[in-house]
């Protein structure tokens, strides 16, 4: 769903996600200015200079190492606190928290559920998981997030859903405030994904925290990771004990085995979470690395013409994930998205194309994704 106005081919965005690790520019004379590194540059990969090894260390010489410790307690407790949401449930991957969420939204086999277009698939395939139908909503272009206005359009269309799938996209919150007015008034239930959003704010109040239920991801790529992980934060005591039951096999006899629901192996292990406890330690620190490098590419691409940083709107505060570039076609002398890509690239620098639409892969294509406008334009 989407309102707005066309953009013409001519004005037409691509974008790269940059790394945070190398300062770049492109002048009309000076093409071969980058030399090649030695060490290849990576887009996103893990930092390690805190307690991780130590950690890691103790869970490994004192044998706990699957899915129960006091890591693991350790973990959910500094969640529960950043965030500022009573409980946290760690889990395996963002993409089982996301599935439990589904679940504890109640989403059934056929009901539509309103999702982000622009957003990495994982936000969305836990929805089919339960049976449910992804109703795809266009971007806005403040933020690149979930549009309020096709939004109240979708519900005028589709009264009887539920469940709205809310996404951060690279850790910029949304328009939260209008977008829950939005579901309030239509009765239907926010899932926040802020897998990519650990540490941003909106209005002085952290993601993961304005849903009814709300997930945050430790995947190797992410502000923090635990190498592959996720959690599940809520406000109900009752609801995250049956996440906590659903995650380690529904067992409601675990010595005889007996089992009253089907339940998953989507736990964390006490291993991981030797790794997310150090990580945690070390966030704030990270994201503000993340802010001095942010405002560091914006006086270097003050000087260039073709292409801008994604702003960020008053009000919010990202935790700088990935910083996007808008490239503009006019400006890139016959030069495309694909050949800085590949210029980069042969450099030893690693960047990448924003994620794909949803409605545009071919799971999805028979999906209902009425007038998207504004999201084919990045």
């Amino acid at each position: 769903f989407g309102v707005g106005e066309t953009v013409s081919k001519n004005s037409l965005f691509h974008i790269l996600q940059v790394n945070d690790l190398y300062f770049f520019m492109f002048k009309r004379r000076e093409k071969h200015m980058i030399k090649k590194f030695e060490n290849k540059i990576w887009l996103s990969s893990p930092t390690m200079h805190g307690d991780e090894l130590k950690y890691v260390t103790e869970a490994y010489e004192t044998n706990w190492m699957s899915t129960v410790g006091k890591n693991i307690n350790e973990v959910e407790r500094l969640i529960s606190e950043k965030v500022g949401c009573k409980h946290a449930v760690a889990l395996s991957a963002g993409t089982a928290a996301l599935h439990l969420a589904m679940k504890l939204a109640g989403i059934k086999q056929g009901d539509y559920v309103f999702c982000s277009d622009m957003t990495f698939a994982a936000t969305v395939n836990p929805v089919t998981y339960e049976g449910g139908i992804p109703v795809f909503i266009d971007t806005e272009y403040d933020t690149w997030n979930m549009d309020p206005i096709a939004l109240e359009k979708a519900f005028e269309i589709y009264p009887e859903v539920k469940v709205v799938v809310l996404v951060h996209l690279y850790g910029t919150p949304g328009k939260i405030d209008e977008i829950k007015a939005i579901c309030y008034k239509h009765g239907a239930i926010i899932i926040e994904d802020a897998a990519e959003s650990l540490g941003a704010t909106y209005k002085g109040k952290e993601t993961g925290t304005f849903g009814n239920y709300n997930v945050i991801s430790f995947n190797g790529n992410k502000i923090i990771t635990t190498g592959g992980g996720g959690a599940v934060t809520a406000r109900c005591a009752d609801e995250v004990e049956h996440l906590k039951y659903l995650s380690t096999q529904a067992k409601d006899d675990p010595q005889f085995y007996i089992h009253n629901e089907i339940g998953y192996n989507y736990r964390m292990t006490n291993l991981q979470a030797a790794l997310g406890v150090a990580q945690m330690e070390e966030l704030q620190q990270f994201i503000e690395t993340k802010h001095r490098n942010y405002i560091l590419y914006k006086e270097r691409f003050r000087e260039v013409s073709f292409g801008t940083l994604l702003p960020f709107r008053e009000g919010t505060c990202s935790n700088q994930w990935f910083y996007s570039l808008q490239l503009r076609e006019d400006r890139l002398q016959g030069k495309d998205m694909r050949d800085i890509i590949g210029a980069l690239q042969e450099r030893g620098i690693q960047t990448r194309a924003i994620w794909g639409l949803i409605h545009e892969q071919k799971p999805y294509r028979q999906n209902i994704a009425y007038k998207i406008e504004k999201a084919p334009c990045y």
